[in-house]
């Protein structure tokens, strides 16, 4: 995992511990990877983290664990045994992070919160993730993904009018992993000015509170929140999905007047509409969707996908194909930026997106997606303790 012989990387030089699970937590450490920090993934002996039991769709691996857990160092050390106290120590002695998403309180009792390693680890910085956060009624509330987009208010505006919809992938999690791994940054960078490590208590209510930004100011005051419209836009139209002829999906979308105009014209081909007194400004268009949907409709009806995105192209106007995950892995865009690359795993090679913001300063690391335990000999060796003392520990369960 060294970066010899090419630039260096932001994060080369800071390690990570991470005592982590599912998906919040590993997509924030692999990110931390990502830009060259050393991450040790502390796993239970025998199982591991259990996200590596969510599906086999991956030639066997879970399909979460390996998006998340690339470029990592598996180290099995149970945590709860007296002598894993030893081992703690050792990796926090040259430690920069400390990444836990474990069940509220579970840290403190491991004698591993901020306030119970400030004084020892003066620079250490400390990165709690939870669903809801230090404090208040929910702390100790279970949380997960589902339930964060329901208590966020994320369902109530997203699905059809006639039923709420989650998002498809753990957007919560996301989230939270994100502004953890940013917050992470932060916190070294004011470690250069202060000297000091910091606290980050990341919720995952918080994260995705933030994100929900437009529907909460839009229904500020107890105004009426957006409504559930599927996959089209709840309040700019026409901005969403419309059936083309092929039997095919084209999504596109309008913003302005003069792009209504041109749409009109260019597209639909009947520019007459542009002056139509129901569909002369966006609340008009909006309030009246359904016959205006039926006339696009009938528009695309006689073209093909094909010819309905040269008409968008030729008009400008926003357009995208509603690509299911087999065009996705064969995106056009992505193969011509050349954004896939091959990482190792315990099932053999696999494909890999390079992580977006490239740099031309450096290299993103993508190195294998590892197997329980498999860096726990070489950790523990990298740490000082002897094959004899490896032996105790693999012999009293430890590790």
């Amino acid at each position: 995992m060294s970066n010899i012989g090419s630039n260096p990387r932001p994060l080369d030089g800071i390690t990570v511990i991470s005592l982590e699970h599912a998906i919040a937590a590993p997509f924030c450490s692999r990110q931390l990877a990502d830009m060259g920090a050393r991450v040790i993934k502390i796993e239970r002996p025998g199982v591991g983290d259990f996200a590596r039991g969510y599906d086999e769709r991956v030639r066997g691996l879970s399909s979460h664990f390996v998006w998340t857990n690339r470029s990592k160092e598996s180290l099995t050390l149970n945590l709860k045994h007296p002598e894993a106290g030893d081992v703690m120590q050792r990796l926090l002695e040259s430690a920069d992070v400390l990444v836990q998403n474990l069940a509220p309180g579970a840290a403190e009792r491991l004698g591993l919160s901020f306030d119970q390693l400030h004084e020892k680890y003066p620079r250490l910085i400390v990165c709690d993730i939870s669903g809801y956060g230090e404090g208040g009624p929910y702390e100790t509330k279970k949380a997960y993904d589902l339930l964060i987009q329901s208590e966020s208010g994320f369902v109530s505006v997203t699905g059809s009018p006639d039923a709420p919809a989650k998002a498809g992938c753990s957007i919560s999690d996301i989230a939270a992993g994100m502004y953890a791994y940013t917050s992470i940054l932060n916190a070294l960078l004011l470690r250069q000015r202060t000297g000091k490590g910091s606290r980050l208590d990341v919720s995952m209510l918080e994260s995705m509170v933030e994100w929900m930004g437009y529907p909460l100011y839009y229904a500020y005051e107890g105004a009426t929140p957006p409504p559930r419209a599927g996959a089209a836009h709840a309040t700019i139209y026409p901005y969403g999905p419309f059936p083309v002829g092929d039997g095919a999906t084209i999504m596109l979308g309008l913003q302005n007047e003069r792009e209504w105009r041109v749409f009109c014209e260019r597209v639909l081909g009947q520019p007459e509409l542009a002056d139509d007194e129901r569909f002369s400004s966006n609340s008009r268009r909006t309030a009246n969707r359904e016959p205006l949907r039926a006339l696009i409709v009938q528009a695309f009806a006689a073209m093909t996908i094909d010819e309905v995105t040269q008409r968008l192209e030729d008009a400008q106007i926003a357009n995208a194909r509603v690509n299911e995950m087999k065009g996705v892995w064969a995106h056009p865009q992505l193969q011509a930026r050349d954004r896939w690359r091959e990482v190792g795993s315990p099932a053999g090679t696999l494909p890999a997106l390079v992580p977006p913001a490239t740099s031309n300063a450096f290299t993103p690391r993508m190195d294998p997606v590892p197997a329980v335990g498999e860096h726990t000999d070489a950790v523990l060796a990298s740490l000082g303790f002897t094959p004899e003392e490896v032996a105790h520990f693999k012999e009293n369960q430890v590790v």
